[in-house]
């Protein structure tokens, strides 16, 4: 049986009898303490929510103590600024003596039908761009209508005759001595 509780910001998995190291709690040497429990498993059986919540991690405080000097280094570049600090964390030594489940509280097998319906979910929306994929050429059809009816409009005089990717024809003046506006004679006058 393991647990996985929460302490000091961070989360760590326990056994009974394990010795861990924390960060320090507001407790005396030889006082028990429960810690917030997150997740309980207990070979195929798991419990998780609001069910672990109601679980209890006990545990017994061995020591507390210093952690090694961390150096903070700060510095700015051709400033001659230059401030070195030192830090070390104040931490608690633990030894997990008991992982309780409440009477209570509602198990949850690993065999149970909850991961089923997610493998049954992700074939539906594999299924779901296919139709998506199917709908795509439908539109690349519609600009190429466009493309028939804009060429049916008139050119104007010392307009280019450019046709823009929405199938709309230039609205800019043509060069001289082109039939296209500077933009597109580059393209096209070869």
């Amino acid at each position: 049986m393991y647990a996985v509780v929460s302490t000091g910001g961070k989360q760590l998995k326990v056994e009974k009898g394990t010795i861990a190291i924390v960060e320090k709690l507001d407790a005396a040497i030889g006082e028990a303490v429960t810690l917030d429990v997150l997740f309980v498993a207990d070979g195929d059986d798991i419990v998780v929510g609001s069910d672990a919540a109601a679980a209890t991690v006990t545990v017994e405080i061995v020591e507390h103590f210093k952690g090694e000097k961390l150096l903070i280094f700060k510095f700015k570049k051709r400033k001659g600024y230059k401030r070195t600090k030192g830090h070390r964390q104040n931490l608690t030594k633990i030894l997990v003596t008991d992982i309780a489940t409440s009477g209570g509280a509602k198990k949850v097998s690993a065999k149970t039908a909850e991961p089923k319906a997610k493998v049954a979910a992700k074939p539906a929306k594999k299924a779901e761009p296919k139709a998506e994929v199917a709908a795509k050429p439908a539109k690349k059809a519609e600009p190429k209508a466009k493309v028939a009816k804009a060429a049916a409009v008139e050119v104007v005089a010392d307009q280019c005759e450019a046709l823009k990717a929405d199938g709309e024809r230039c609205t800019k003046k043509a060069k001289e001595g082109s039939k296209y506006c500077g933009v597109h004679a580059k393209k096209y006058d070869e």
